[in-house]
């Protein structure tokens, strides 16, 4: 590196007063008694190289030559620094730096001394169905699959059982001949089977009459010896025997001309009644054969395949209605004493982005269960039940779904 050249010239000072034994000026003392500034090293001073052909002119050798003051000689024996100036944008980076110290500080303090927060962890949950059978047999179809959404009323499975279709077409004969034993007596008695009544009605009073005649005769023969009594005897039989004939024949005819009696006309109806009564037991178990969705779901689970034989109450399908969602909480008492049916909250599904949800609470249990036990003392005299709380959303989500996870802060909704 090449040095720089600099002309350095000396300090012109006053002329010195001659007068013996005075102070000196005042412009000396101002001098003198100015506090010396903090001068840099050597070694940070620039090097100052005289120049060959630099010459000192008349004046400086003439200033040279006069005597100098202790105070002056000092000073001028010192280079002369150019005073530092400090600019506006020089501030700038020192400024940045304290506010980054002082944001970074508040921050940490703001991070220990906040409370920490409690976090309760819950999950969505939805009305579930088990679908079973009433009756046995072997599935002949299932037409959905699982996943598939449901309307109400939607065939889920169809069961085929031989057996009760045959006591179906049973009851229903059964039926059958009822009806025709209750219009048979509401028809009431045939003509001609009335015409026969009547005429078995006469033969017998006709054999009754004979027989009183034949009675009388020999009784006139028995009292002149012409007839034995033996004879009158059996005539005397046969007379009480067409008499017992006659009055039946007349209650035959009676019975024809009546028809059927009152209660004759209820037991009819009541055995129409049984067999309709039996078909409608049995059309209902074929009935049963076909499932239905009871309400618009979804097919969870389907645990039955074609050709398997399926008992009553065994479940052949879990549905699960996704119009009728809540999430679930397992509270602890210290933390349920505060919360009541119609509070609102907020929580925030993971599975959402962290989206916020505003749920109001409709069910605590009445009860606490230990599905989260913790100790309240170090030796385990008492512990902490939990009650289960239902937290439905104050808006529909369609996009929420069973099994979900959601969290919220207790002591923020606080």
């Amino acid at each position: 590196m090449s040095a720089q050249v600099t002309e350095e010239r000396p300090i012109e000072e006053p002329p010195a007063q001659k007068t013996t034994g005075q102070q000196p000026s005042t412009e000396h003392e101002g001098i003198a008694e100015q506090p010396c500034k903090e001068q840099p090293s050597e070694e940070q001073l620039p090097r100052q190289q005289p120049a060959d052909d630099a010459q000192p002119s008349d004046k400086t050798r003439e200033l040279a030559d006069k005597p100098r003051s202790p105070g002056v000689e000092a000073d001028s024996a010192r280079p002369k620094l150019p005073e530092p100036t400090y600019s506006a944008a020089s501030k700038v980076p020192a400024i940045v730096l304290a506010v980054v110290i002082i944001s970074i500080t508040a921050l940490s303090l703001w991070y220990l001394l906040r409370p920490e927060p409690l976090l309760l962890q819950g999950e969505v949950d939805a009305t579930r169905l088990d679908i079973a059978a009433r009756v046995d047999g072997r599935v002949a179809s299932i037409p959905v699959a699982r996943g598939q959404n449901l309307a109400a009323g939607a065939v889920l499975v169809r069961i085929d059982n031989p057996e009760t279709i045959a006591k179906l077409e049973q009851a229903r004969a059964a039926k059958a001949v009822a009806e025709a034993q209750l219009a048979n007596i509401q028809a009431g008695t045939r003509p001609e089977i009335i015409a026969a009544r009547k005429a078995g009605q006469e033969r017998a009073q006709a054999a009754e009459t004979l027989a009183q005649q034949t009675l009388d005769r020999l009784q006139a023969l028995l009292d002149k010896g012409y007839a034995t009594r033996q004879q009158v005897d059996q005539a005397t039989d046969a007379l009480h025997e067409s008499r017992k004939a006659t009055e039946q024949a007349k209650f035959a005819y009676e019975q024809a001309v009546h028809g059927y009696t009152r209660e004759e006309r209820q037991i009819s109806i009541a055995n129409l009644r049984k067999a309709v009564a039996d078909i409608e037991s049995v059309q209902s178990i074929v009935d049963q054969m076909v499932v239905y969705a009871p309400i618009a779901s979804q097919v969870y689970k389907r645990n039955v395949e074609p050709g398997e034989f399926v008992s009553p109450g065994v479940p052949l399908f879990t549905l699960i209605d996704l119009n009728d969602t809540w999430i679930h909480f397992d509270l602890r008492e210290d933390l349920a004493r505060t919360l009541k049916v119609g509070d609102r909250f907020e929580v925030r599904v993971p599975a959402l982005g962290d989206r916020p949800i505003t749920v109001e609470v409709k069910l605590i249990a009445a009860r606490g269960e230990y599905a989260s036990w913790r100790a309240t003392r170090a030796t385990g005299d008492f512990d902490l039940r939990t009650f289960e709380v239902r937290a439905y959303p104050v808006d529909k989500v369609p996009e929420l779904r069973p099994g979900m996870s959601a969290y919220t802060d207790w002591r923020a909704r606080q």
